[in-house]
């Protein structure tokens, strides 16, 4: 997963607070003027590793940006609600963004695992359905594959592997001497090794994971955005696993809500870009544009839900 973004199309700079910056899209235009006329019928959905979080070699180092936050506490209590959606593991990310028992995010959800687990800063709690069987089976194998594939010793030691809390294996190549060679070399064995054991799998910035089939980001966005009984959803993501959640806010659109798609800008997913209605420089991007929203929100008054 990769370094800071440069240049991506239709890239912003980052907005001071206040200043919020236009999409250059006509639906997106649409949704960022309903969300700002009606925050208290609007949604927000937020990847997180490459969204709120810089990517970093070691996934387990990935932390919330400084102002993530304070920008979300400042943020959410005017809106509907809001949601995290992310393939880490809930407790991971709650852990790493730091989420737990902030003020003013009593109506922030995080999904983990493509909204296979539900943690609720109102509760604390987590829900989730037991273990994939293959998961447990693609970890026994998985060693032997990665030999026979030569990317398990000399000059393929760095490749890290993540083992998700039992319900996805996910293999960074981003350390490897050639994270891009080790990248490719893995996807048609890794797929095969998936496909035996009734997985799939999901390739994203130098990382493929191998996980249950039937949840993507865009069935947890879209199922989320219907319980809330939103009417506009403003949704950011970086990864090639976002582009499920951009169709289903394209979507929710066609069926007629309102929405604006935010990449978080990166050169390694230049089709997420084409797609986005607003492009931001990267996490501090985001943190900006959520910041530029809540002082708007602020300054215009508009009435909290």
């Amino acid at each position: 997963m990769g370094s800071p973004p440069n240049a991506a199309p239709h890239s912003q700079p980052t907005p001071e607070p206040g200043s919020v910056p236009t999409p250059h899209t006509p639906a997106g235009r649409d949704g960022l003027a309903a969300l700002l006329a009606h925050p208290e019928r609007a949604v927000i959905a937020l990847d997180f590793d490459g969204t709120l979080a810089e990517i970093v070699p070691d996934p387990e180092k990935a932390r919330a940006h400084a102002g993530a936050v304070a920008a979300l506490g400042r943020l959410v209590p005017r809106l509907r609600a809001a949601v995290v959606i992310t393939g880490r593991p809930a407790t991971v990310a709650v852990r790493l963004g730091g989420f737990a028992d902030v003020p003013g995010l009593d109506h922030l959800t995080v999904l983990g695992h493509y909204g296979a687990e539900r943690w609720e800063a109102a509760t604390g709690t987590v829900h989730a359905p037991p273990p994939h069987p293959g998961v447990a089976a693609i970890q026994a194998e998985l060693p032997g594959v990665l030999d026979s594939s030569g990317v398990w010793h000399g000059t393929w030691v760095e490749t890290a592997i993540e083992r998700k809390g039992g319900r996805a294996i996910a293999v960074h190549t981003r350390r490897a001497a050639d994270p891009q060679g080790a990248f490719d070399r893995l996807r048609a064995p890794l797929t095969a090794l998936a496909e035996r054991h009734g997985l799939i799998v999901e390739p994203g910035r130098l990382v493929l994971e191998l996980r249950p089939p039937g949840m993507d980001k865009g069935v947890a966005l879209a199922d989320w955005v219907r319980e809330t009984g939103a009417a506009t959803v403003l949704y950011a993501g970086d990864d090639l696993g976002d582009l499920a959640a951009f169709a289903a806010v394209e979507k929710l659109r066609s069926d007629g809500l309102t929405g604006v798609l935010v990449c978080s800008g990166s050169t390694e997913v230049a089709e997420l870009a084409e797609r986005a209605d607003l492009v931001v420089d990267g996490p501090a991007g985001v943190v900006g544009l959520l910041g530029a929203l809540a002082a708007r929100l602020d300054t215009s008054g508009a009435d909290s839900p």
